[in-house]
């Protein structure tokens, strides 16, 4: 058998030799070898078989070889020459093993460096640096009190404010690259060492090591994940080497700075700062940017607030921090061992929550406000927003302080739930409220979700009428029942009757409901122009269309019945003081508002109360306001709302009790103002629509909301000057109907004339109508001490006694049944008591 193998030199052999066969591959064959099975033989051999031989045309050809036959086994050698048996190897020794072992070892790695490099590349080439992880880029939204400084709370995804480097102190800087990174500075963005070990250790099934630069943890919580494997690491390595091209170093830092987590929420050195020290980041020192830098590297463990053990550990990362700058020379020998004799001073740490107590009820109405402006969610949320509020951390208190000091005895917020809002007539801003039950307990916010209006609502329908045509003076039934022209029965509280040609101021004074369902049936549309005079004044109606004012902008239950007045709808405490403000300011409405200014993260103004926010308009005639102002001060100087005289300074009211559906009384209020301040106080029970007789001690809005407002008011007031109201104007125009003329007491009685002076009898005593200008000033109105004398019975502190002098022979007949108007007349499903 023929073999052909490479040689270095060309040479033809043929065996065995045939016929006309050319040479194979002519010369340029390197290599013919002759086999019998036990293998080939080589070229050195063949060419000293054919030594000596001329090669045709140049080519050594061996014609006949044959390969002898071995005589130990009885075979015939081949012809020509014996070819002796190559020597067997020696053994190798275990160096030489070692040695051969390791060439392949070495040859292996260089192998594996190669295609870990061609991988790498290819992975730098392909990987992009993904976008940043939304959560880490936001910032804290802050809102402020009404002077813009005092916080208020916060809304945040993470605790963050980020801050630029030059605001960051020097040696925060330095204590943060001497613990965490000591060759920032200098290194690639990666640390090799700490990527192979943490591999291998995760290979292994061990625990899940780090060992990153301070590149390597910014892009890991930049745009990374938490998870520790070398997929992950590998990953973090790529992009830090990116991150290292396309940032500065100190980019690099001023980023992680901003983004590493410190522990209490705090994200950022400026976060930590308040967090830990209670003061920004440029003001701290040497020992306290020591102990953030030595915080961050493990916050559950170093946070001194978590123990002596974490004191502690707190120390030993202290100490070796302050050491490392040392050694680096960022701070002297000196200054480092004096420093670490002992860990700063750190402030007590507040133990409150950001919603707890009325925060949480404060920050709600915020962010649904600011929704209403057109801010989105995730602006609120990590927009670094700066909010300016209206609400006056000393209105805040005082409504609180009030409810606290007034309420019952032994009744707390879980099922009594007091309501309070004080608005500032003009502005039509918020200043203060009280919700009730802390936020964390209960998100329901009293001053928002109100109750059922009971007599609250009567001054709207008393600007309605007068609006209309009617005066103060005017007269309407006072007894009770009423009959509505469909038979519904209206009654006064306890069924008290003040007189079928009672006037309006007594009738306020009295909260006598037939009066005021008489004067809405005389009325033309009534109760339509009530509501209507309602909502132009600050309550809103029953339905609102979308961005309507108002906190809310609806008022359940608010509808165009003959009862309108008497209360039945649900109206917020804040509403209620608005519109009480609008009496106040003369008639002129401010929309409700709690949101002063928001500025957004770069400074620029984004929203602007004075500049963008609607103007007060006028919705009642000055004079016609003056009027309903007058009727309320009766109410507070000699009607059920009396209690309010202890606040020492003119004040106008109204007191307001109502009923449910059941005939149960469901809500008791005390709302009114001075010249400077409007409040509404609400008192209800359980679930807002619930009995309050016989549960509550006294349930009149005279009783405890009356107290509550006048302790709010005097905190309120404190300070301010004392201001009169506007004189009554008695405005009287043409009233839609007759028979509701002033009542005219009889002629005083004279000598009996001569019977040629008598007179021819009359049933009419004619009096001529005044104008507006001859109108008897105020001190010619009877004061409170000419109508029956006060005395405290189930309405407060109502009059007991006959409310007015009988009318005279020419006044009508008392009836207990109305003229009817043209306003709707069906029942309500709840109506008011008084």
């Amino acid at each position: 058998m023929v073999s052909l193998r490479r040689a270095t030199r060309p040479i033809v052999a043929i065996y065995p030799p045939v016929a006309n066969q050319r040479p194979i591959g002519g010369c340029r064959v390197t290599e013919v070898a002759l086999s019998d099975g036990s293998g080939p033989v080589s070229v050195r051999t063949l060419s000293k078989v054919v030594r000596g031989l001329a090669p045709p045309r140049g080519c050594p050809v061996v014609r006949h070889i044959r390969r002898r036959t071995s005589v130990r086994n009885g075979k015939r050698r081949a012809a020509g020459p014996a070819v002796k048996k190559q020597p067997k190897r020696a053994p190798r020794t275990r160096k030489q093993k070692l040695w051969r072992a390791g060439r392949w070892l070495l040859a292996l790695g260089l192998v594996g460096a190669l295609l870990a490099g061609a991988a790498f590349t290819v992975l730098y080439r392909t990987v992009d640096i993904p976008d940043p992880n939304k959560d880490f880029e936001t910032q804290t939204t802050f809102v402020y009190f009404d002077d813009g400084k005092t916080e208020l709370g916060r809304f945040a995804t993470q605790n963050r404010v980020s801050i630029d480097l030059d605001q960051v102190p020097q040696a925060l800087k330095d204590a943060v690259v001497a613990a965490e990174n000591e060759s920032f500075w200098t290194d690639s963005g990666i640390d090799p060492v700490g990527i192979v070990r943490a591999a291998f250790n995760n290979a292994r099934g061990g625990s899940r090591q780090g060992a990153s630069t301070i590149t390597q943890q910014y892009v890991k919580v930049l745009y990374l994940s938490q998870e520790q494997s070398y997929q992950r690491k590998i990953k973090e390595a790529i992009l830090s080497l990116k991150v290292q091209r396309q940032q500065s170093k100190s980019r690099i830092l001023e980023g992680y700075l901003n983004t590493i987590y410190f522990g209490r929420g705090a994200y950022g050195v400026e976060a930590a700062a308040q967090a830990y020290f209670q003061r920004p980041a440029k003001n701290l020192d040497l020992r306290q940017s020591a102990v953030l830098a030595s915080v961050l590297n493990n916050p559950g463990r170093f946070d001194p607030a978590n123990g002596k053990g974490a004191r502690e550990d707190l120390l030993g990362r202290y100490q070796y921090t302050l050491n490392q700058m040392a050694d680096l020379d960022m701070i002297t020998e000196e200054q480092a061992e004096k420093a670490k004799r002992r860990l700063p001073k750190f402030p007590k740490e507040e133990a409150q929550s950001t919603y707890g107590d009325q925060k949480g009820h404060m920050l709600t109405m915020v962010r649904k406000e600011l929704e209403r402006l057109g801010f989105d969610g995730e602006e609120i949320q990590g927009g670094g927003l700066r909010v300016t509020t209206t609400f006056d951390p000393e209105a805040m208190a005082a409504a609180k302080k009030a409810v606290v000091e007034e309420r019952p005895e032994g009744f707390q917020d879980k099922e009594l739930h007091v309501g309070v809002a004080s608005v500032e007539p003009g502005t039509g801003a918020v200043r203060g409220f009280y919700g009730g039950q802390d936020y964390l307990q209960s998100q329901i916010n009293w001053a928002v979700a109100g109750g059922q209006a009971g007599s609250t609502l009567k001054p709207f329908a008393l600007a309605a009428a007068i609006k209309q045509g009617f005066a103060l003076k005017d007269t309407f039934d006072g007894n009770s029942p009423y009959v509505l022209p469909d038979g519904t029965e209206v009654t006064n509280q306890g069924d008290a009757s003040y007189g079928s040609a009672i006037d309006m101021i007594y009738a306020t004074q009295k909260s006598a409901n037939s009066a005021f369902v008489d004067m809405t049936m005389a009325m033309d549309d009534g109760p339509e122009k009530i509501v209507e005079m309602m909502n132009d004044m600050g309550i809103p109606p029953a339905e609102a269309g979308r961005g309507g004012a108002g906190f809310p902008s609806t008022s359940p239950g608010l509808e165009p019945v003959a009862t309108a007045a008497l209360g039945s709808a649900t109206v917020s405490p804040i509403n209620m003081a608005s519109g009480y403000a609008t009496i106040a300011n003369e008639g002129v409405y401010a929309e409700p508002f709690i949101i002063e200014k928001v500025v957004d993260r770069t400074g620029t103004t984004r929203y602007s109360h004075e500049e963008e926010g609607p103007e007060p308009r006028r919705v009642l005639d000055a004079d016609i306001a003056a009027d309903v102002s007058y009727a309320l001060q009766q109410n507070v100087t000699g009607g059920s709302g009396t209690a309010a005289l202890a606040l020492g300074r003119p004040a106008a009211g109204k007191t307001g009790t109502a009923t449910n559906g059941r005939d149960e009384v469901s809500s008791a209020w005390f709302a009114g103002y001075t010249p400077q301040m409007s409040t509404a106080v609400m008192y209800v029970r359980g679930k807002g629509n619930e009995q309050l007789l016989g549960w509550l001690p006294d349930y009149f809005g005279g009783a405890y909301p009356a107290r509550t407002w006048t302790n709010a008011m005097q905190s309120l007031m404190e300070g301010l000057p004392v201001e009169e109201f506007p004189e009554p104007a008695y405005v009287d125009g043409d009233a839609p109907t007759d028979g509701h003329a002033p009542y005219v007491p009889p002629p005083s009685p004279t000598k009996k004339p001569q019977p040629s002076q008598q007179p021819q009898p009359s049933t009419e005593v004619e009096t001529e109508e005044p104008t507006p200008t001859q109108e008897p000033t105020p001190t010619q109105e009877p004061s409170p001490s000419q109508q029956p004398s006060p005395s405290c019975d189930i309405l407060g502190c109502d009059e007991t006694s006959s409310p007015q002098p009988s009318p005279s022979p020419s006044a009508p007949a008392p009836s207990g049944s109305a003229t009817p108007g043209s306003g709707p007349s069906r029942a309500p499903e709840q109506s008011g008591r008084e």
